[in-house]
């Protein structure tokens, strides 16, 4: 926006030659802030050289408006977008497990696969056939200590209980299992 000049003030008329050391004056802070000098700036003179005409406050009225209207508009569109991905994300999950059954399906209808599942899972024989099975196969890093003999005699020990029960539960979180639970 264009910047009107000042008008002249009535003081200058009566004393020109005050006008032309005022005029002096009113430049060197120019010239120093066009230099790099002294940036100091009056935000009285910056304010006062804002103007506002009626079609700047009409159309920064619209804009206000405008931003109150869409705005909610905007956050439920966004919004829906987020969820619309989350579907998606879920219908791409369940095509990829039907098709996990699917397969599974088509695995069934073979007739080796479901006697090799009867064997291992029910120990179904063919007759004649001797089974072995192999108790305590486990690694024997993976077998948990012998328990230790449980005594008859309540024993009262020194000590306080919440680091006891502390490292009870560490304990038994931490420790590996010697029999493995079935997948699925």
């Amino acid at each position: 926006m264009a910047r009107r000049p000042a008008p002249p003030s009535p003081s200058a008329a009566k004393h020109p030659a005050k006008d032309r050391t005022a005029g002096r004056d009113r430049s060197e802070p120019r010239d120093r802030a066009v230099r790099g000098e002294g940036r100091r700036v009056d935000v009285r003179e910056w304010a006062g050289g804002i103007r506002l005409s009626g079609f700047a406050v009409i159309m920064l009225s619209l804009v206000v408006l405008g931003t109150w209207v869409l705005v909610p508009s905007i956050g439920t569109y966004l919004d829906q977008r987020q969820k619309i991905a989350a579907l998606e994300h879920s219908v791409q999950l369940t095509k990829d497990q039907i098709a996990a059954l699917e397969q599974e399906r088509t695995r069934w209808n073979d007739p080796a696969y479901i006697t090799t599942q009867a064997r291992e899972r029910l120990y179904y024989t063919k007759p004649g056939e001797v089974i072995y099975l192999v108790d305590n196969d486990l690694d024997p890093a993976d077998v948990p200590p012998a328990q230790q003999h449980v005594s008859d005699k309540i024993q009262e020990r020194p000590s306080d209980w919440m680091p006891q029960l502390l490292r009870s539960l560490t304990g038994a979180g931490l420790a590996k299992s010697a029999v493995e639970t079935p997948a699925g």
